[in-house]
């Protein structure tokens, strides 16, 4: 075998045994370290391609990638998984979806039933203690936005003031809670970004939402 074929073969058995960790080592890790395993696979990948291709070592190419996807790929740093265990707690047994964003950012979205009722944008007693437990996970590295939704239901000269009151009372309810307005965008959607169909009950009951949005503050 001449070695650009040797080179070739190596290339592809890094890329097989990152690929093959990157699949068979995510099943039971937490979404940090889920993360990190997977900057570090892809970047071993692309390191050993890369190496192997300009006539480099693809070994040293799939170490080095490796260490710098992995880095990457830990941008959900562990203050960011605990809140997202911590907001997934408190609303276990609710209807409230807890995330991870693919920009590494924390999602709780908080549907119709529990946060507002129709037409109007004071808080429901049911939101309260979700909110509560959310201003406990705010602090000075964490940049708050909240996004508000209506359903199709009247026109975008009601909607998009409705939805936009809605994020500002859960700012407003927040700030009493101790966390500073200024880390805090209020954003207001309307009907524009829908989830579900706006044909139905359910689905326009769906759309009805608030979006909570928390990210690392970059430095």
């Amino acid at each position: 075998m001449n070695t650009s074929s040797s080179t070739k073969a190596r290339v592809g058995v890094l890329a097989l045994a990152a690929a093959s960790l990157l699949i068979a080592g995510c099943a039971n890790m937490s979404e940090r370290e889920r993360g990190t395993a997977q900057g570090a696979g892809a970047g071993a990948v692309a390191g050993a391609v890369l190496g192997g291709i300009t006539g480099g070592n693809a070994g040293r190419g799939a170490v080095i990638g490796g260490a710098l996807g992995a880095v990457a790929g830990n941008l959900w740093s562990k203050r960011m998984e605990d809140k997202r265990e911590a907001m997934a707690a408190a609303t276990q047994g609710t209807a409230i979806a807890v995330d991870r964003t693919a920009d590494n950012q924390l999602k709780v979205n908080v549907p119709s039933d529990i946060s507002f009722d129709t037409g109007r944008s004071d808080i429901k007693p049911e939101m309260r203690s979700v909110l509560d437990a959310l201003s406990r996970n705010v602090d000075a590295n964490t940049q708050v936005t909240i996004v508000g939704h209506t359903d199709s239901t009247g026109s975008d000269a009601i909607n998009d003031p409705l939805s936009r009151a809605r994020a500002a009372a859960v700012r407003d309810y927040l700030s009493a809670r101790g966390v500073d307005p200024s880390r805090v965008n209020v954003q207001g959607r309307g009907s524009r970004e829908p989830v579900s169909s706006n044909d139905t009950d359910a689905g326009r009951a769906a759309n009805r939402r608030v979006e909570i949005f928390l990210a690392e503050r970059s430095a």
